[in-house]
Formats: structure tokens, sequence, C-alpha cells
């Protein structure tokens, strides 16, 4: 067990508690415009000798747990809080919700129209189409959009539904994921380090 959490065999949790790095996304440096962006991101020492810490996880996904209290978006901003999140999901029957969410945000970097319309038409059959196998829980004005819309689809065609399923997570899920078992067996586990 993982501080009182309970783990499956070949679990995402299992990726939790090994000292792995994990750089998140969001502390990548952005280009600005008009300038050259870095080759990588400085590491900054903070002090106790430990260089090269991104955003949550320089190499122990689990230094930064107590931050996710703060916001669903610092659980969401990284990928060991995505894990865990996702895990808290699948314990009440609804992983579908941040899979759509994650779909989305990687739909909103693609680059090629033929890759936009493929990705829309995945995203629409496993979470929006009527008889989807990961059917989101979205009002019926939104999904008739999506369907109306989804044979020319933009790269905002899923803005609507993306916020109604992060509103969703934000206020029903995630206060349930701070009290949940696995959130408060990663603080006792980040605790004892």
């Amino acid at each position: 067990a993982l501080g009182g959490v309970r783990r499956r065999s070949g679990g995402d949790l299992d990726l939790l508690s090994h000292s792995t790095p994990i750089i998140c996304e969001r502390s990548q440096p952005q280009p600005q415009p008009g300038r050259t962006s870095s080759p990588s991101p400085v590491a900054e020492d903070d002090g106790d000798g430990d260089k090269g810490r991104f955003c949550c996880f320089p190499k122990d996904p689990l230094n930064d747990v107590e931050t996710w209290s703060e916001s669903v978006d610092k659980v969401l901003g990284c990928k060991a809080g995505q894990i865990a999140f996702r895990e808290f999901l699948k314990s009440e029957y609804s992983e579908e919700n941040i899979l759509f969410w994650l779909a989305c945000e990687d739909y909103k970097k693609i680059k090629t129209v033929p890759e936009m319309i493929s990705s829309a038409n995945r995203i629409y059959s496993e979470f929006v189409h009527s008889e989807a196998p990961r059917q989101i829980n979205i009002d019926c004005t939104t999904r008739e959009n999506i369907t109306k819309n989804i044979s020319q689809p933009t790269l905002t065609s899923f803005d609507t539904a993306q916020k109604l399923v992060y509103s969703l997570m934000a206020r029903d899920c995630y206060p349930r994921f701070l009290k949940s078992d696995i959130y408060q067996g990663l603080l006792r586990k980040a605790d004892s380090r």
C-alpha cells in the first residue's frame, strides 16, 4: 500500500511511488512573440541542492502534493496530479470527465486540419455521441450543437462541453478528492519523507 492507498498491480498510482522526473507542461517556458525561446528551462537550486525543479516534480512526484489542495487547477496542471485525480474519478465511475478534459486540452494544440477532423471525430464518438462508451454528462443543447457541427470542426468545437465538465469536476469531484483515501494517503506519504 502507498501510504494507505491501495494500488492495483500496474495501476497509475504506481507511477507516483517512483522517483521519476515528471516535467509539467505548464512549467515549460512559453515563447514570447518576437523573442526566441531558450533551448531549455533553467533549473533553480531551492537551497537543498535539489536542482532541476519544474512545476511540481523534479525527482519525486509527491513533492508538491500539498499544493493540490489550493485549487483543481493545481491538480490538473501536473501529470502526477492528473494521475491521482484520475484514479479517484475511476473509483467514482466518472473517469470520463478527466479523460475528456485532457483530450480537449490536446485537441486545442492541433496544427493541421486533417488531424483536427480526425481528433474531433474520435472525441465525439468516445465522449459526446448519445451512445458513446465514455459519455460525458452535458446538457442536450451542448450535445446537439457539437453533433450539428462535427462535420466541420473548429479548435473551439468542444469548448462549451469542456467548461461544463471542468465545472462539474471543480464543484463536485474535487472537494471529494481532497477528502479521499487516495489524496490523504499521498499527503501522508509526502509528509513522511
